[in-house]
Parts: structure tokens; sequence; C-alpha cells
């Protein structure tokens, strides 16, 4: 894909990523990125943010036409046995002391309330640190501009989109100019060539291009609340167990050693299909707006 250049002069300092550090610090201070994203259609720029799920409103599709298709979600799966709590005569006995706990002393169920205190503690931690992403878009939409004078035109008018919501919005609106919108390697993502990649044999499938693929179409099903890609993608899923693999490759050593084994075990024939419906549900959002 076409790159703008990051250098505008040769005394301008560049950064490990290769971008100027000007560049570099502007974004980081807006706490958004640009981002460059090849579908079927053509290569757009767009911005992703990402922040706490209590701070910013998700997106609104109830107005999308096309909402019935993304609305189906997986069915929770049937308790397995071990989830089941069976109501016998054995309730209470305790395997690891072989006794009943029905005398148990008020100590002990001290020592369970602090411990679910604090394993409430934990999951309230958790959940309050857990990030969301955003995109530039609204309604649903996901706005791609096939430039970044069409981009920074954008965003210095007046429409309505899902970033306006965000505390470092105006700062962004103020200051930026054709020349920041330089989006970092990882934040490139070429969506248009996973499905070729795939239908090659498993030795020619380019790793690092499926697991940005996989990232960017995990937070654009979250942000623009596509049910299929979540689903697609998921804890579990076929193309989860593929990323994982390989990743683990990526990483090398014993574990990619295994993961080579288990991919040869992975069919060649789902991934492209199941990629396709992905990518098919990702471009029928993408609004391009120049």
């Amino acid at each position: 894909m076409a790159r703008q250049s990051t250098r505008d002069s040769k005394d301008e300092e560049l950064t490990d990523s290769g971008r100027a550090a000007t560049i570099d610090a502007f974004w980081s201070s807006v706490r958004i990125d640009p981002l460059e994203i090849a579908l079927p259609k053509g290569v757009g720029y767009t911005l992703r943010a990402y922040r706490k799920a209590d701070e910013v409103t998700a997106t609104d599709v109830s107005g999308r036409e096309d909402e019935d298709l993304f609305a189906g979600r997986h069915a929770e799966p049937a308790p397995t046995e071990e989830e089941y709590v069976f109501d016998d005569e054995d309730e209470g006995f305790d395997e690891d002391d072989q006794t009943f706990d029905d005398d148990e002393s008020e100590a002990d169920e001290d020592e369970d309330e602090e411990d679910d205190d604090e394993t409430d503690e934990e999951e309230e931690e958790e959940a309050e640190a857990e990030e969301v992403p955003l995109f530039l878009g609204h309604a649903g939409k996901l706005y791609l501009f096939r430039s970044a004078e069409g981009l920074v035109e954008f965003i210095k008018s007046d429409a309505e989109h899902d970033l306006a919501q965000l505390d470092t919005w105006s700062d962004l609106v103020k200051k930026i100019t054709v020349k920041h919108v330089v989006p970092l390697d990882e934040d490139t993502y070429e969506l248009d060539l996973v499905v070729k990649n795939l239908r090659g044999s498993r030795d020619t499938w380019d790793a690092n291009l499926l697991i940005q693929a996989g990232e960017v179409a995990r937070d654009l099903g979250y942000a623009l609340r596509l049910d299929p890609v979540i689903n697609a993608l998921g804890p579990g899923s076929p193309l989860d167990d593929l990323d994982e693999a390989l990743r683990a490759i990526e990483a090398g050593g014993v574990s990619g050693f295994l993961a080579r084994r288990r991919l040869k075990k992975i069919g060649t024939e789902a991934p492209p299909l199941s990629w396709r419906s992905i990518i098919g549900n990702i471009a029928a959002v993408a609004d391009w707006r120049d």
C-alpha cells in the first residue's frame, strides 16, 4: 500500500517506529491513532481509540437497516456435568480432607467471606480497567477516507460521529494536519489479502498478516456491534485456535514447534471461507466518505 512519507525535512527526528517524533507525540497526547485499512474496494484511512467502557457510549445501531442480520448471538452452551450442582445426600462433602463441612467453624466462615470479598474486589478492578475500541464512524458505520486530506477535512468539520465524545477530541481538531496522518506499521491492515493468503498452502500462510487482521476485525466487531464477526473470532472458535497457533509459531521455541504440529491439523478449506464472511460483514458497514 502507498505510504505517506514520514520525513518532512532531513533534520526531523525519527523514532524507532520510523515515524517523526513530533507525530508520535501528537497521537500519544490525544490517545487516538490513525489506521490504514485495505478492503476489496480500496484502501482507506480512519481513526481508532481505546477508552474505559464506563467513559464512553457505544455506537447506536438501532437504526441500521440490516440490524436483523447481526442481532443473532450463539446460544449459551448447555452446562457440563461438572457445572451442575447436585442436591443429594453427599452435599457438603469435602474431597480434600474427606469430611463433611456441616460443622464448619465461624472462623472458617469468616475466611470464606474474606476470600469472597477479595475476589469481588479483584473482579471489580478488572471490570473498571477494561478498555473498549471506538472508531471514527456513526450508527454502526465505519468511516473510511481514501486520502489523508479527506480525513483531515472531515475531522475539522461539524459532522456527527462517535469519536466526538472523547475528552481529547477538541485538541485533535485544533492541531491535526495532513502530515500527522501517518499510521504505524502495526496499525496498517491488509484485509484484502487475507482470503487469498489462506487459499495457499499452510507453508505460505502469512502469520503477521493474519494476526493483525484478527486484531482489527475483533475491534471492529465489538465497536460496530457485528455479531457474526465477534462469533467467528471469539474464544474457542476455529479461527481463534488458528490465531493462537500462529502467535505461538511467531514466538518460536518449543511452543512454536508444537504449534506447527497443531497447525497441520487445521483444515485449509474453512479458514478462507470464514474470513471471506468476516470481511464481507466489515465491508458492508464501510462508509467511504471521499
